[in-house]
């Protein structure tokens, strides 16, 4: 289906210097979201963990292109949100694990930002010796890091895994920056969906060899697989959307490749549907989020353009996916998801999508990435919603393995208690 200014994007089946920093160990904690208005269980905590390591991958590949492209502007804002996303990791350590743990972990994870930053810089500036000097900051803060959740699991994650698990995590972030300063979009972009991946695994990862054995047990039941499945992929999405909305607004040499990654992301949701639901299910899901996502596109490619009447097209056309998207899955649960509460979720998500657009296009980074940082959160909420509606029974048709990595990414080094 054609996307203005920009071609097709097939749809298929089956994400400074240390001055800059906002990384302040004092900074208050963010609001907590309304669903946790009570003491949120440890369950609920784990995948806020995994959350919040994943959209660290995303921040960080984008703080690492924007100072590879040289836009300060940028670097500025998207440094910020990884500030914020960093305390909000730290609250939440200290919540799940106490709070001298969290002191430990916050220093060591700013450091570890600040070197992926020279590293970008040293790219951009085509500075061999300062690549190879955040290259050996970035070994030492691998093994300190991994040093740290290997002490923190007691034994239950082996040292010389937790130090893997990092490292991995450190290459696909300086592999996409390497292959993106190279204009290897494919390349970079296949590392930042796998980056993404990974890392959101890795809290699972960490939860299971950290939180007490019943804690553990609870993520492995299968509403809570799904909970956690669901949120990844559609915050995946969120973040993907923003990524390629950004692509069109610009229209950057990598826009292609950013459409191949948010087409890889439909296909991984379709299949879940496929397992849920079944084949037919998931080709009606495709064709909508599809259309969805194309949309959306639309909208960004109109605005860049100052077109207005491309823009309210674009948004009328939305207004009619999200009814038939909240009317599909009302129906897939057996009437369990109201269709009007769906639908009232799906307008916001949109609604978020294109105020990022807009700000964006303004060149308003910060209010951009305020935006951006939210939507990848209120993913969770929906991710939620749909997986108590499917029910448990549905649940369980979601296999072992999730979509791409595999649910629990490095589970199995997590030695037995």
């Amino acid at each position: 289906m054609p996307i203005p200014g920009h071609g097709r994007i097939w749809r298929a089946l089956p994400l400074l210097c240390a001055g800059l920093l906002f990384l302040l160990p004092g900074a208050a904690p963010p609001a907590a979201p309304a669903r946790y208005a009570k003491a949120p269980s440890a369950p609920d905590l784990a995948i806020q963990f995994e959350a919040l390591l994943g959209q660290h991958s995303v921040l960080a590949a984008d703080l690492m292109r924007s100072r590879i492209r040289g836009d300060d502007d940028f670097v500025q804002s998207a440094n910020a949100a990884l500030g914020k996303n960093t305390t909000a990791m730290t609250t939440l350590i200290g919540q799940m694990f106490g709070k001298p743990t969290a002191d430990k972990f916050s220093p060591m994870w700013s450091e570890h930002i600040v070197a992926l930053f020279a590293y970008a810089g040293a790219l951009a500036a085509h500075d061999d010796a300062a690549l190879d000097d955040a290259r050996d900051e970035l070994v030492e803060y691998e093994q300190e890091l991994g040093d740290f959740f290997a002490g923190a699991s007691k034994g239950r994650l082996p040292k010389s895994a937790a130090r893997t698990a990092v490292v991995q995590h450190v290459g696909h972030l300086t592999e996409q920056a390497d292959a993106y300063a190279a204009k290897d979009y494919t390349t970079a972009d296949a590392l930042y969906r796998m980056g993404y991946q990974h890392t959101y695994d890795l809290g699972l990862t960490l939860a299971n060899a950290l939180l007490p054995a019943g804690d553990a047990a609870t993520l492995k039941q299968p509403l809570w697989r799904l909970r956690s499945q669901l949120g990844k992929l559609l915050a995946e999405h969120a973040a993907l959307v923003e990524d390629l909305t950004r692509a069109a607004v610009t229209r950057s040499p990598d826009f292609a490749a950013s459409g191949q990654m948010i087409n890889g992301n439909t296909r991984d949701l379709a299949a879940a549907m496929d397992s849920l639901f079944g084949a037919p299910a998931a080709r009606q899901f495709q064709a909508l989020w599809g259309d969805h996502v194309e949309q959306l596109v639309a909208y960004a490619t109109a605005t860049a353009g100052q077109d207005q009447a491309k823009q309210a097209q674009a948004k009328a056309a939305l207004a009619g996916i999200e009814t038939r998207t909240a009317t599909f899955l009302d129906g897939a649960t057996g009437k369990r998801m109201g269709s009007d509460e769906l639908k009232a979720a799906l307008q916001e998500h949109d609604l978020m999508l294109l105020k990022h657009a807009d700000a964006y296009a303004a060149k308003d980074y910060a209010t951009a990435h305020d935006v951006a940082y939210d939507t990848y959160q209120e993913m969770f909420d929906l991710a939620r919603q749909m997986a108590d509606a499917f029910g448990a029974t549905v649940a369980a048709r979601l296999p072992k393995g999730g979509a791409q990595t595999g649910y629990g990414g490095m589970a199995a080094v997590v030695e037995k208690r």
